[in-house]
C-alpha cells in the first residue's frame, strides 16, 4: 500500500483566458490516473472534497457533509473521477472530518437557534486551535448524522477507505486547552468517552456494512489500541498514522550529516514500537506548509546532497515496516513550499536531477509491490530484524525485512553521511550470493554511481551475532538493498 496524497486544486493547473485555473473532476480523472499508474502508487488520497466555504482550509473546515465541492464540478463528475481511478486498479481514499466544523452562519453551528450539533459550553464545544466547533458525540442524532455521512461517501461514491482527520482532538477533552479551559469527564479524566464510543460505532458500521473498506486514523498521540478490534478494547481502525516516526525521521534528516552520529536514536527508536499498531508512515501535506518548506528544501547540503538525502529518506521510508504515504510533489523534489492556490512545479522535471528522483520513487513503488518482504509482514516483528543499529559513529544502519516464505528476504543498508564507505562489513542471516537490487546512488537516479557491481558473496566471518557477513561498498547518502539468490545458502 503506497498512497499518493493529492490536493485536487493545486496538483496540476492549466492556463486559459482568465489565467491559471485548477482542473475539474473530469479533467483530472485521466491525467491523475495515468500519472499514478505510471508511478506505481496503489492508492490516491484526496484532501477533503466535501463542500467547504474557505478554500484556504484545504477542505478541512467542512460544511457540506453530503456534498462534493462544486468548485471542481458536479457529484457525477467526482463519481467519474473515482471510476476512472478504479478502472486503472487504483484505490481511492477520502479525508473525512468528523472532529470539527466552522462557525459560518450558513453551516451547522447554532443550526436551529440552539446548539443542535455542538455543545453549548465552549469548554466542550469549541476548538481554540482551529477556531471551530466540536460535535456533541453524546447525542444520538449527531452520531446518526455523522454515520450517515460516512456511509454516503462509501455507498454512493464507492470510496475504498476513509481517513479520519484529527482523531486525537476528538479523544481528549483538554486537546489544545489549558487550565480551566476544559471540563473533565464523569470520572475526572481527560478522555472524551462519547467520542470513543462514536469512533467505535463508526468503525463497526463501516466494517459491517462495507467489509472491503479501510478506516484510517490520523491520531498523533500514544492513545492505546487505535488500530485494534473493538472486542479487544481498541477503537477498531485498520491503520494509524505513525506521527512519531515522521517527526523523529525528519528531525534526524534535517541535521547536518556531521552531527547525525549524535542523533542515531531518532532513527532506531521507531523499531521499538513499530508493531504496537498497524502503522502508516506519512510524509503528508502538513510537513510542507506553514514555513516548514518542502521536503527537498529541508535537506542539508548543496544541491546534489539535498537530492541524495531526499532519495535516502524515501528509500529508508519504503524499507521501514508500515504502509506508505507521500504528498504530491515529494516524488520529484518540489522546491517551493506547497500552496493551495498554485500548481506544483512540474517544470522541475526538465532537470535531470529531479527526473532521477521521480524515477527513484517510481521504482520504489513497483519494487515494493513485487517484494513480499516489504509488505506482507508489516505489522509483526517477525518481518523485521536489526543487523546493525549501533554504528552511530559512521551513521549507518542495517536491517532485514522478511515475508512469509523463507526466500522472501531483503537486506537494507543506509549510509546517512556523504562519505563513501568501502569494505564495510555487515552480518547477514544467510550465506551465498546476494544481488544488489536497489541503490539510490545509481546514475539513473542522479547519484554518483557507486555500489557493489550487481552483487557480492558472503564470507564465513561472524559479525554482530550473524555467522555470515558481506563486505559492501556503501555509497554516500544512499540506501542499498540486497536479496539472496533463491535456493542458495541455508
Amino acid at each position: 500500500m503506497t498512497i499518493y496524497e493529492v490536493h485536487l486544486g493545486s496538483w496540476r493547473r492549466v492556463l486559459d483566458e482568465g489565467g491559471e485555473r485548477y482542473l475539474d473532476y473530469r479533467e483530472a480523472a485521466h491525467a491523475l490516473a495515468d500519472y499514478v499508474a505510471h508511478m506505481g502508487f496503489t492508492h490516491v488520497e484526496l484532501l477533503p472534497v466535501m463542500e467547504h466555504p474557505f478554500y484556504g482550509s484545504w477542505g478541512y473546515q467542512i460544511i457540506g457533509y453530503f456534498a462534493p465541492t462544486a468548485r471542481y464540478g458536479r457529484p457525477e463528475d467526482l463519481m467519474y473521477l473515482v471510476d476512472v481511478l478504479h478502472q486503472r486498479g487504483i484505490g481511492v481514499i477520502l479525508d473525512w472530518v468528523p472532529s470539527h466544523f466552522p462557525d459560518d452562519a450558513h453551516g451547522l453551528t447554532y443550526y436551529d437557534g440552539s446548539h443542535l450539533y455542538e455543545h453549548g459550553d465552549r469548554r466542550l464545544g469549541f476548538h481554540p486551535d482551529w477556531n471551530s466547533y466540536i460535535f456533541d458525540y453524546g447525542r444520538p442524532q449527531v452520531r446518526a448524522f455523522l454515520l450517515s455521512s460516512a456511509a454516503f461517501w462509501l455507498e454512493r461514491f464507492h470510496i475504498d477507505a476513509l481517513r479520519v482527520d484529527a482523531v486525537a482532538s476528538m479523544l481528549y477533552r483538554d486537546y489544545g486547552r489549558q487550565g480551566r479551559e476544559w471540563l473533565a469527564n464523569r470520572y475526572g479524566g481527560n478522555e472524551n468517552l462519547e467520542a470513543m464510543a462514536f469512533l467505535r460505532e463508526l468503525t463497526g458500521m463501516v466494517h459491517r456494512e462495507f467489509d472491503d473498506v479501510l478506516c484510517i486514523a490520523e491520531e498523533s498521540t500514544a492513545w492505546p489500541k487505535v488500530s485494534r478490534p473493538v472486542a479487544e478494547g481498541g477503537l477498531g481502525f485498520d491503520l494509524k498514522w505513525n506521527m512519531g516516526w515522521m517527526h523523529d525521521t525528519l528531525a534526524y534528516m534535517r541535521e547536518d550529516p556531521i552531527h547525525r552520529k549524535h542523533h542515531q536514536g531518532r532513527l532506531t527508536f521507531s523499531a521499538w514500537y513499530a508493531f504496537a499498531e498497524n502503522f502508516l508512515l506519512p510524509l503528508s501535506h502538513d510537513e510542507v506548509v506553514y514555513g516548514k518548506g518542502s521536503l527537498l528544501g529541508r535537506m542539508p547540503g548543496d544541491d546534489w546532497q539535498q537530492r541524495a538525502n531526499h532519495r535516502l529518506l524515501l528509500g529508508y521510508m519504503y524499507a521501514h515496516p508500515g504502509k506508505k504515504l507521500l504528498f504530491m510533489g515529494g516524488e520529484f523534489g518540489q522546491r517551493g513550499e506547497w500552496h493551495h492556490d498554485r500548481s506544483l512545479d512540474w517544470h522541475l522535471l526538465e532537470q535531470p536531477g529531479h527526473r532521477g528522483l521521480q524515477t527513484w520513487v517510481r521504482d520504489l513503488n513497483h519494487f515494493l509491490r513485487g517484494e513480499p518482504a516489504l509488505h506482507q509482514v508489516d505489522f509483526d516483528a517477525e518481518g523485521f530484524e536489526w543487523m546493525d543499529l549501533h554504528d552511530a559513529e559512521h551513521s549507518v544502519i542495517a536491517f532485514v525485512r522478511r515475508g512469509r516464505r523463507a526466500d522472501d528476504l531483503l537486506l537494507v543498508v543506509c549510509n546517512f553521511t556523504p562519505v563513501p564507505r568501502p569494505n564495510y562489513r555487515v552480518g547477514v542471516p544467510r550465506e551465498g550470493w546476494w544481488d544488489e537490487v536497489l541503490n539510490s546512488d545509481a546514475w539513473m537516479y542522479g547519484g554518483s554511481g557507486q555500489g557493489n557491481l550487481g552483487g557480492i558473496e558472503t564470507d564465513p566471518v561472524p559479525c554482530r551475532g550473524q555467522f555470515q557477513s558481506l563486505v559492501l561498498t556503501l555509497p554516500p547518502l544512499a540506501v542499498v538493498v540486497l536479496r539472496p539468490r533463491s535456493g542458495e545458502g541455508a
